[in-house]
């Protein structure tokens, strides 16, 4: 494997047909749910609704993770499905799919970006490269409530 600071992140439309993609979703799912059982991913077919838009990230041709936006208002959007596969974390793949969504975001004029998390142990280096991204806590939102497991992070962009 390259190191991290070699790595040519490339970020593309992602095909949620293709087995490694749908491979990359379950575990994502799967580990989300064992942590405490609350859902903190978007199933494939959720992914596939009208709106969204899903990428996938890569280094060559292997797939290092996925990501996904939702519109939510004419200003405000969401990360959906952020994950990074094991192999890569830490390596740059979470960041560069971040970065991309962040300017995607700010492209469609966008206000606000904001996301729902796990509050676990689990989560924290999710909760890291937010932090590092410009995402602070803030309340729930659109339809989300409050939860023990859920930590719920905004970003405000200059449009």
């Amino acid at each position: 494997m390259l190191p991290a600071d070699r790595i040519a992140w490339r970020i593309a439309p992602g095909d949620l047909s293709d087995p490694a993609v749908i491979a990359l979703l379950r575990a994502h799912i799967d580990r989300a749910h064992i942590e405490h059982g609350s859902p903190h991913a978007l199933e494939r077919d959720g992914l596939g609704a009208p709106g969204i838009r899903f990428w996938t990230v890569h280094a060559g041709d292997a797939l290092a993770g996925c990501g996904a936006l939702k519109p939510l208002s004419a200003d405000h959007g969401e990360i959906k499905s952020m994950y990074t596969a094991e192999a890569w974390r830490g390596r740059g793949a979470g960041h560069a799919m971040l970065a991309h969504i962040v300017a995607v975001a700010r492209g469609d004029g966008l206000a606000r970006l904001s996301l729902e998390t796990g509050a676990l142990d689990y989560f924290r280096p999710a909760h890291a490269l937010y932090a590092r991204h410009g995402f602070v806590d803030c309340a729930p939102f659109e339809g989300y409530v409050p939860d023990p497991n859920s930590r719920f992070m905004t970003l405000r962009l200059a449009v």
